[in-house]
């Protein structure tokens, strides 16, 4: 029988322990020193945390609204940035003169408003436009005529003389609109036409009326001066030429007078001759 020696086995096997025992004491303390340790933000969360408590900080410490502030920045960005360089136009517009045909006169009346005309095909009012309706005064020629113009187009709405025996009436039914009829000149021809202007207000209607009605009877006044004028002019005419026939048949009788009265003298000049030889 084997005889087994129990001594040196255990002697050998301590020996072969040892280092694993002192390897699970190490990893046991390191692990028990790292949870003794305070735990560590993750770095994501170390970069916000500070804007995050400093921001309602920063608020309370400023009185100036953020958006002041941006303006702020902005500004001296901007000045920073201006070089003061001029860019020049690619294209360059010339200006051009543009003329109404009222460059010669003077408004009596302006008023806004809005036009109407009668349709005897449909036999209704249309409108024609809304805008400022004026009275124009020629500086040299002293005429007034009526010109309407759209407010933002400036299309001419309506376009006439008032001239002697044209007249305005109120619109029945409406007080703040007045009819009248005109020979009118706004699409390019003479179209006689029953017109129908609306104002804003009942003060401003009659103010229209008031001058038109004034204006049309200063012209009759005028044509009436006028054909007297005339009438004057044609009289003198007359009694110039009246004169002057009456001078022209007084030289003719003279110069018939003188032809009859030459023969004469001139045989009475002959006879003086004969009888002076005899004596």
């Amino acid at each position: 029988m084997y005889s087994l020696k129990i001594g040196p086995l255990l002697a050998s096997f301590g020996r072969a322990t040892v280092p694993i025992i002192r390897l699970c004491f190490y990893v046991f303390a390191s692990n028990l020193f790292t949870l003794s340790l305070p735990l560590k933000p993750h770095r994501s969360q170390r970069a916000s945390e500070p804007a995050r408590i400093s921001r309602p900080a920063e608020t309370m410490a400023t009185n100036e609204p953020e958006h002041e502030t941006r303006d702020a920045e902005e500004a001296g960005a901007n000045e920073d940035e201006d070089t003061g360089a001029q860019i020049a136009p690619i294209v360059r517009l010339e200006e051009v003169a543009i003329t109404t045909g009222e460059e010669d006169e003077d408004a009596v009346l302006d008023l806004k408003s809005k036009l109407y005309r009668f349709d005897k095909e449909a036999n209704q009012w249309k409108e024609r436009g809304a805008g400022t309706v004026k009275l124009l005064k020629h500086k040299d020629t002293g005429k007034i005529r009526l010109v309407m113009r759209q407010s933002k187009t400036l299309r001419i709405c309506a376009n006439h003389f008032v001239k002697p025996g044209m007249a305005v009436q109120e619109h029945v039914g409406n007080e703040k609109s007045c009819v009248w009829h005109a020979r009118d000149f706004a699409d390019g021809e003479l179209k006689d036409e029953l017109f129908c202007i609306r104002f804003a207000s009942i003060e401003n209607c009659k103010l229209f009326m008031q001058k038109f009605n004034e204006v049309a009877e200063s012209e009759v006044e005028k044509e009436e001066s006028k054909d007297a004028s005339e009438t004057a002019g044609l009289l003198e005419k007359l009694t110039v030429e009246e004169t002057k026939t009456e001078e022209k048949v007084k030289t003719e009788v003279e110069a018939e007078e003188k032809k009859k009265s030459e023969p004469e003298k001139a045989d009475e000049e002959k006879k003086t001759e004969e009888a002076a030889p005899s004596t």
